[in-house]
């Protein structure tokens, strides 16, 4: 369906634009939706309708991209004079890409050791002024809202208006690609602004008539920075899954409300859980997503174990990023012998146990 027009000029009727407003694009959204082939039979559960939207396919590589063209194309309107942004990565690599698009200047203030190299060396060759700073991610936004009023910035991180607007373009795609709303939806939750905006998206798609009904939406933290679990911030978040390393999820109320409204859920899930569904989704399907996107199988298999969820239900998994972003985590996780053997017949044979 009109797949070769911008995202934004796709569902231009339900996003806050006009004919004015300039569009960038670098051709994001229609990702695709992917149904499990292996996974179901092998986590025990065939009968299982299983799908993962694979948002790592958009051009930076994250689902940033849907919310970042609304708010990069929003700022090109209003005349801004550079963007700003906080960032554990993706939104970085997304902001860097479209600004410079756009020719506007964009500055990024990342946690300093805190971020996937693919990610950064991407706002680097973008060309963003990439700010390494002596905190985490919480941190580095408390301080873009600060340097954002002094000196007339457009904050494009999730607290601007616009970008789950885009972001919840994805939510329409999959009950596109589906031919109806999934039972439930399983998502990482980070900063939360996710979540938020795939729920926006459904009931927009009910109230429209486009869906006949709204999934229950599951979202899950990394335990080590699981703050609305908990009910409270976490002032030094750890976890494996950089992505979603956040202490105090901006959009907490809203996230918090799509998962009561729709009879869902947010969770926790550990490291561990965290690693072994981003392996087995390699292992499995043919998928690499990065540690982060993971959290959302991995929470799908604990609810599986639980029996929250019905066994024959369809459900849609979101993979948020590409596992290109994150290399390093898949090379310390499986460790592979990489000594060089002679090219000599008999010695491979032997070495490939034929």
């Amino acid at each position: 369906m009109h797949s070769n027009l911008a995202l934004i000029k796709r569902y231009q009727e339900f996003l806050p634009v006009s004919d004015k407003t300039p569009i960038v694009s670098l051709g994001e959204g229609n990702t695709p939706l992917v149904a499990a082939r292996n996974l179901p039979g092998a986590l025990g559960y065939p009968q299982l309708s299983l799908s993962f939207k694979l948002e790592g396919l958009n051009p930076t590589g994250s689902f940033k991209d849907r919310g970042m063209t609304l708010a990069i194309s929003k700022a090109v309107e209003a005349r801004a004079r550079a963007v700003i942004c906080a960032s554990t990565g993706n939104t970085s690599a997304s902001a860097a890409a479209f600004a410079t698009k756009a020719g506007l200047t964009c500055y990024v203030l990342l946690p300093a050791g805190h971020v996937a190299l693919g990610k950064l060396a991407q706002a680097i060759l973008y060309g963003a002024r990439v700010i390494a700073l002596a905190g985490n991610f919480d941190v580095a936004l408390d301080m873009v809202r600060a340097l954002a009023d002094e000196n007339n910035l457009t904050v494009v991180n999730s607290i601007n208006p616009f970008r789950l607007e885009g972001q919840k373009t994805a939510a329409f795609e999959v009950v596109e690609q589906l031919g109806r709303a999934p039972d439930y939806l399983f998502i990482p939750v980070g900063n939360a602004g996710n979540i938020s905006a795939y729920w926006r998206g459904f009931k927009t798609y009910k109230e429209a008539r486009r869906a006949d009904s709204t999934p229950k939406m599951f979202g899950f933290e990394a335990e080590g920075s699981a703050a609305m679990v908990r009910g409270q911030p976490i002032a030094n978040p750890e976890t494996i899954a950089s992505a979603i390393r956040i202490g105090n999820p901006a959009s907490w109320q809203e996230a918090a409300r799509a998962a009561q409204e729709s009879n869902g859920k947010i969770d926790s899930v550990s490291d561990q859980e965290i690693l072994e569904a981003y392996a087995l989704l390699a292992k499995h399907e043919g998928i690499f997503c990065e540690p982060s996107s993971a959290a959302s199988l991995a929470g799908l298999i604990k609810h599986l174990k639980l029996g929250t969820v019905i066994k024959d239900a369809t459900i849609t998994c979101v993979l948020t990023g590409n596992g290109l972003k994150d290399p390093n985590t898949a090379l310390e996780l499986v460790k592979a012998d990489l000594s060089p053997v002679a090219p000599d017949p008999s010695k491979l044979k032997e070495v490939m146990q034929l």
